[in-house]
């Protein structure tokens, strides 16, 4: 578990991520995070919700039409 202090930056509020939190996350400075709704509270990930779903789309699309992949790589 982590404390996450809120500090004032100009107009808005930012959060300080210790060093051992952005090891853990994998980012570092100047990477993005994003914070999505979970059952539990809020998740912070370096991965972005949309392309995770874009991805499993894809995925889907390429499961249905597998044999019409496989010929046309023939």
């Amino acid at each position: 578990m982590f404390a996450l202090k809120l500090t004032q930056i100009g107009n808005s509020v930012g959060v300080v991520l210790p060093k051992e939190l952005l090891g853990l996350l994998h980012v570092e400075k100047g990477d993005t995070l994003y914070a999505t709704q979970s059952p539990s509270g809020v998740s912070l990930t370096p991965y972005d919700p949309a392309v995770e779903e874009q991805l499993a789309q894809g995925r889907e699309f390429m499961r249905e039409y597998r044999d019409t992949f496989h010929a046309l790589a023939k």
